[in-house]
């Protein structure tokens, strides 16, 4: 998976690959509803990304409805994703309700894939 390549020097003069907020988003923009062909972050599933000093990834997303028939998949196809990303030491998916999601969270993008605008 490609993802953008910050790096950060250190004090041996080496640098290394930093984890940024955009390579945690690329990651989840690998991962797609089975149902429909829009990632979860275009589809505005995802609510906040915290990344800790310590490589920690705290991700909190939504589903489409509490009924959605990959309730159970989605969550852990977006921990597995993000990691997989350079830096990323463990992730922690929490599926919130609140705010619930509805159309309007959705990029121009998924509204244009979907034939919804």
């Amino acid at each position: 998976m490609s993802e953008p390549s910050v790096s950060s020097w250190t004090p041996e003069g080496e640098e290394h690959p930093r984890l940024t907020e955009e390579g945690v988003i690329a990651a989840l923009k690998t991962v797609y509803d089975p149902e429909i062909p829009v990632d979860i972050y275009e589809l505005g599933l995802v609510y906040a990304i915290e990344i800790g000093d310590d490589g920690k990834v705290k991700v909190e997303m939504t589903l489409t409805t509490p009924s959605c028939p990959s309730a159970q998949e989605l969550p852990g196809m977006a921990q597995e994703a993000v990691r997989q990303v350079h830096g990323v030491t463990d992730c922690d998916v929490e599926v919130v309700w609140d705010p619930p999601w509805d159309q309007s969270r959705m990029s121009e993008d998924a509204r244009l894939a979907l034939n919804m605008y």
